[in-house]
């Protein structure tokens, strides 16, 4: 293990939010490791959207402390984090269906070349989409394409692959696996091994435990807003998980 692999890449300690009164979060303990991928489980209402939307800056702890990357951070929105590294994936993609893959890979970062006028350089666009698709094991049939035609699978894709070529350090993917066949299922779950691979971290939220059963190192489970456990792969089964989930009890 490196030095640096000894340090948590996130360390969220004693975090609390409320809502009003109504209390989303109680002194959560939450961490990843340096290329770990961490399923973060619960059914609904447990606070595991909370949890990492204080991570990324879109809410603020009422307590605790929050360290990225050895350092303490308090990120002011979801922008901020996305520059020191955190990128999300949310269920929703923030996709644009009719702008093509290369423009949806890019999004918010295109390359531009000099001329008269600045304008987008889409054949670097295209060339740089394909070539990082390709290493990480995605074919399209035309970087050109609208994403309206891809498959929710592949839309994924998208998302975790221009992450990856960004420079992101963590990726969050909020229910990755949600509505796709059981083929694209197994892609997805691919492309999350994939990324662990390049060196990246992954928290990987969901419902469904025997999904991320197959990707994860680790597992903390929240239940209304407490930490009702952290396990290494080795030490529970996926039916133990979906069992401390059902019935809110620690083994």
């Amino acid at each position: 293990m490196n030095k640096e692999d000894s340090f948590p890449l996130v360390k969220m300690e004693n975090i609390s939010k409320s809502f009003g009164k109504i209390s989303a979060l109680k002194n959560v303990d939450f961490s990843v490791n340096p290329r770990e991928i961490v399923g973060l489980l619960g059914d609904n209402g447990a606070g595991k959207t909370t949890l990492v939307k204080t991570l990324v800056g879109i809410h603020s702890p009422n307590e605790g402390t929050i360290y990225f990357d050895g350092k303490k951070i308090s990120f002011s929105s979801p922008r901020e984090a996305r520059d020191m590294g955190i990128e999300t994936v949310y269920q929703d993609l923030a996709l644009v269906e009719l702008m093509s893959i290369s423009r949806n890979f890019f999004l918010g970062r295109e390359p531009t070349k000099l001329g008269a006028l600045r304008v987008l350089d889409v054949r670097k666009m295209d060339e740089i989409c394909k070539k990082v698709l390709t290493e990480i094991g995605i074919r399209v049939r035309s970087t050109n394409e609208p994403v309206s035609h891809l498959s929710g699978g592949e839309r994924q894709s998208i998302a975790i692959s221009r992450a990856m070529h960004f420079g992101a350090k963590l990726l969050i993917l909020d229910e990755p696996t949600a509505a796709l066949s059981v083929k694209e299922v197994n892609k997805v779950l691919d492309y999350v091994r994939e990324v662990r691979e390049h060196g990246l971290s992954v928290i990987f939220i969901t419902h469904n435990v025997n999904h991320v059963y197959l990707v994860a190192d680790r597992f903390t489970i929240l239940e209304h807003g407490k930490n009702l456990g952290d396990y290494r792969k080795e030490e529970v089964s996926a039916e133990q998980v979906s069992q401390m989930i059902a019935t809110g009890k620690p083994l």
